[in-house]
């Protein structure tokens, strides 16, 4: 497996935010979005980052793209959209 091209990351849209100088977290948190999005379903998101922390981390601990995937890592986000309870009707009130 080269550096550049992993498996989570076809397009190298992680690989290539590393790359990029004075790249900003709003940047990072696009792109981010945009390889969140190009995920096959039912991936396994949280392995990916992990993957992707393994990756890059170590060597990038205050890059942007390196905050943006630690924060994905700790609020994943829920799948299936809201939970518990019925949902309230506001127009009754």
């Amino acid at each position: 497996m080269r550096k550049d091209h992993l498996d989570i990351d076809p397009r190298g849209l992680i690989f290539e935010s590393y790359r990029i100088e004075g790249i900003r977290v709003e940047e990072c948190r696009s792109i981010f979005l945009d390889w969140v999005l190009g995920q096959p379903l039912g991936a396994d998101i949280i392995a990916a980052l992990e993957t992707l922390k393994a990756e890059y981390f170590a060597d990038n601990p205050d890059h942007p793209m390196t905050t943006v995937i630690q924060e994905g890592l700790d609020r994943p986000a829920v799948a299936g959209g809201r939970k518990g309870g019925r949902k309230r009707d506001r127009s009754a009130s």
